[in-house]
């Protein structure tokens, strides 16, 4: 069995608002650079203390834009589910959100897709849609 994952790169229109975004909603203190395969500046992000979590990657969008808000439904990303450490967690990341703005889709609240499974469901600064999930044991 292979994981978990090791990075996952988003293409986003402004590379600073969402490396600052991406690190202040996880808390994910550390970062680098690389060059992309076309030269661009790619800034990964990642948790203070590791421990064989992943990074994400954000890059610079290079191409013309599809529609905004991104359309979940066709090929590509339905959304990204992040693993928050209890429903207080949840709950203050949902007040940040809230403080800064961010389109909120659904509040927190339990929902039924497996016992105490808690969360949030907001869009980051580029219309992409992320969760925040707290489950219990997990």
């Amino acid at each position: 069995m292979i994981w978990p994952i090791h990075h996952l790169d988003l293409v986003v229109t402004d590379l600073e608002r969402s490396v600052a975004f991406y690190q202040e909603l996880l808390g994910w203190t550390e970062s680098g650079e690389i060059l992309g395969e076309r030269g661009e500046r790619v800034v990964y992000v990642w948790p203070p203390d590791r421990d064989g979590a992943g990074s994400i990657g954000l890059r610079a969008a290079q191409s013309d834009p599809h529609s905004i808000p991104y359309e979940r439904y066709s090929v590509g990303m339905h959304h990204l589910a992040f693993n928050a450490s209890s429903r207080d967690e949840v709950d203050e990341r949902f007040a940040w959100l809230q403080e800064r703005g961010a389109e909120i889709e659904t509040g927190p609240r339990e929902y039924d897709y497996t016992p105490g499974y808690y969360a949030v469901f907001f869009y980051d600064p580029d219309g992409l849609k992320l969760e925040l999930v707290h489950r219990p044991g997990s």
